[in-house]
């Protein structure tokens, strides 16, 4: 059967409607890009980079009030001291593969560096999780001009998923994974918000695996569609990234980045041990000038206590956005003849 989204399937999470594309880019100017590289030789690559980039570009300028959460913390976002300090995302978020977040975290500053912006006051956001099962790590083969060229594609619109950009060497519940989005829209003080999620999966067992509370992967034992490992393991790591138009104050976008571990674990994720489970969220409700220091700044925020249904948007989107992951990848061939099998959409269709 043909690669599908969830919904594709006649199947759905939770009860919120989602925006147009169902995509983190349905909050407007927010643009994501990938670039994706597959070598056999002269060394086995399966890996890439994802970008998502606010303010239809213009974030290195307008900064975003922003805020991050570690469900389980044996994994890497970089900029994470200066988003506690100040609160502000100051440039596009990078994920990719553990071993290449020097080399992305590179590119993006020579990105920025080559619009003339100056380097004050700005961490980049790189974010990974590990491929090295598909992927030869030793390869180093992820370089800043990869990143260059996924900031060059970003664009609005419907998003690529699965076995693309930073998710192209993933896996999830035992079955191959990546990129992932999904969107929901809700109304909070008189007014219509959207919240967006992207996900890189890679991380969880399949026994734990679960649709809209439906258990799926105990259903689907190994010697039916064989597991990438040779045992059982729940390590890994997701990365959730979420997006909002809602105005939030730093704070509350870290709220927000806490509700996406809810959504991770509606699918089965338990924030295992070895896990890196690092979110982040933003919000594009209000914007920042760093160099603006001769006047008071003012801000535009939705009151805390109303903010339970942008809790619900997160937890939903951030479920389907993993769903979305596992149904569009396809199986995959990595380094050693190491297989990683899609689940089975037909299959998925009949247990669900």
């Amino acid at each position: 059967m043909k690669r599908a989204r969830l919904r594709d399937l006649g199947l759905s999470i939770g009860s919120l409607p989602t925006g147009p594309l169902n995509a983190i880019t349905d909050v407007g100017g927010v643009l994501v890009g990938h670039e994706t590289v597959i070598l056999d030789q002269p060394r086995v690559v399966r890996s890439g980079v994802t970008v998502i980039v606010p303010e239809n570009g213009n974030v290195w300028r307008k900064h975003l009030f922003a805020g991050t959460h570690v469900l389980n913390g044996n994994g890497e976002m970089t900029g994470g001291a200066f988003l506690e300090e100040f609160g502000l995302l100051a440039g596009p978020i990078a994920i990719t593969s553990t071993h290449s977040v020097g080399a992305v975290y590179e590119g993006v500053v020579r990105c920025k560096h080559d619009l003339d912006l100056g380097f004050d006051l700005y961490q980049p956001v790189v974010a990974e999780t590990d491929d090295g099962w598909l992927s030869d790590s030793a390869a180093f083969a992820i370089r800043p001009d990869h990143v260059h060229a996924a900031l060059k594609a970003a664009q609005s619109g419907a998003v690529r998923e699965g076995n693309v950009g930073g998710g192209t060497g993933m896996n999830a519940h035992e079955f191959k994974a990546g990129i992932g989005t999904a969107s929901r829209c809700v109304e909070v003080a008189g007014e219509r918000w959207t919240v967006g999620v992207l996900v890189q999966a890679n991380y969880g067992r399949r026994d734990q695996l679960r649709l809209d509370g439906r258990s799926i992967g105990s259903r689907i034992p190994t010697h039916m569609v064989p597991s990438p490992w040779p045992y059982p393991k729940d390590e890994g790591s997701i990365i959730v990234i979420v997006a909002t138009d809602a105005p939030l104050l730093p704070l509350q976008c870290r709220r927000l980045a806490q509700r996406a571990g809810l959504g991770v674990g509606r699918v089965g994720g338990t924030g295992a041990p070895g896990s890196g489970d690092l979110f982040l969220a933003f919000s594009t409700g209000n914007t920042h000038f760093m160099k603006a220091v001769d006047q008071p700044n003012v801000a535009r925020f939705l009151p805390d206590l109303a903010l339970s249904p942008i809790f619900d948007a997160v937890i939903e989107a951030t479920e389907e956005g993993i769903w979305n992951a596992l149904c569009a990848a396809e199986d995959m061939i990595g380094q050693g003849g190491r297989r990683s099998a899609a689940i089975p959409l037909d299959l998925l269709r009949q247990l669900a």
